[in-house]
């Protein structure tokens, strides 16, 4: 019999989970969770269709890791169930949350075994406290705590998300649409990942590596006249200003692809493209922001950064201390981890001329660690 497709949940955003980093990009060792989980279950099982949902920003930089199939996540974990299932070419599915990330290799094999017996095959535990339900006691021997991963009708399970109701789970969403459920027994190693407390009560994880990244930036843009100059987020008085699509820092933008480069992340153009409209006169200084955030989010956190500005003019001694700080508080680093140098071309090539400026970056980032939180 062929083997299921196999579904890893990784869109969500962690709104409850009080960290700076989604726990899908928690890193272990050198590699993100979602990517370690991926591969347990690969290497464990042998599933050759393996998709994995992301959200539809972090998508292209999740296909730098991995050659699974990746789909953008939805508004809710249905949605991106939901929109998964339809690049799923088998008649089973396991699916599985990213967030239950310790891999009880027989717990699964129970979950598969019982293939063929019912439309959905669901893990779950007897609860072991009291139970009450609305200030009144039910008989928790009646009550059981759903797990995943659950493997699912493909057919069938496509017909329920298509119903208008909200499921949090397969089986919640099989049993509505008429079919059969059937239990195995679940693991308490299955345990969820939800708040910052969990990460030590997961015996699964493991710190992240003591690694540092390295990016290189270089931005170059032309002088208009009439246009304010903005350089490091700090205005400079000058007759002429950069053109640009958006405000033409060029510091910000050299530090951007430094930042971005680093990361692995390609190009402030493939992220903020000059065919894009709503980037128009943008502030740089808000798409660095951004380009931080989904840096963070993504697992990882800036270092340091050296900039070197090639300008004729305008003079930029007085302005240095100035886009020092400016770019170290927005990078949340202290003004010494943020260098900042200004030198002429020596009347020579186009910066010699005095028709633009150029600006080369560097920035390190670091791995977040998370093992000191608590």
């Amino acid at each position: 019999m062929s083997k299921p497709s196999l579904i890893l949940l990784a869109a969500g955003s962690s709104t409850r989970f009080g960290l700076p980093v989604k726990k899908q990009w928690l890193y272990q060792g050198e590699i993100p969770l979602w990517l370690l989980v991926a591969r347990q279950y690969q290497e464990a099982f042998g599933f050759e269709e393996i998709i994995v949902t992301g959200h539809p920003d972090e998508l292209a930089y999740m296909k730098q890791f991995a050659d699974y199939t990746f789909v953008p996540g939805g508004s809710s974990r249905q949605a991106s169930l939901a929109n998964a299932l339809k690049r799923v070419s088998r008649e089973w599915v396991l699916v599985n949350d990213i967030a239950r990330c310790c891999l009880d290799e027989a717990m699964v094999k129970r979950v598969l075994e019982k293939k063929g017996e019912a439309d959905c095959i669901v893990p779950a535990l007897q609860a072991v406290d009291t139970v009450y339900y609305e200030n009144r006691p039910v008989e928790r021997n009646a009550v059981r705590l759903i797990q995943t991963p659950q493997l699912s009708r493909t057919p069938i399970l496509r017909k329920a998300l298509d119903l208008e109701e909200t499921f949090t789970d397969e089986s919640s969403a099989i049993h509505a649409a008429g079919g059969r459920i059937l239990f195995v027994e679940g693991s308490s190693r299955a345990r969820k990942l939800t708040h910052p407390g969990d990460l030590h009560q997961l015996d699964c994880l493991i710190p992240p590596a003591s690694r540092t990244l390295t990016g290189y930036g270089l931005d170059i843009h032309a002088f208009e006249a009439g246009k304010p100059m903005v350089l490091g987020g700090v205005p400079i008085d000058s007759p002429v200003g950069f053109k640009a699509h958006s405000d033409g820092d060029v510091a910000v933008h050299a530090l951007i692809d430094a930042l971005l480069g680093a990361a692995g992340m390609g190009d402030i153009g493939e992220h903020f493209p000059d065919t894009d409209p709503c980037w128009k006169g943008a502030d740089s200084m808000e798409l660095l922001e951004e380009v931080l955030s989904r840096i963070r989010s993504c697992g990882l956190v800036p270092l340091q950064a050296d900039l070197t500005i090639l300008a004729q003019v305008p003079k930029l001694g007085p302005y240095k201390t100035q886009i020092r700080q400016q770019l170290a508080r927005t990078m949340g680093l202290l003004p010494a981890r943020v260098n900042v140098k200004a030198t002429t071309a020596e009347k020579m090539g186009f910066v010699g001329r005095e028709e633009g400026v150029a600006v080369h970056a560097v920035a390190t980032l670091g791995i977040y660690d998370w093992s000191k939180k608590s």
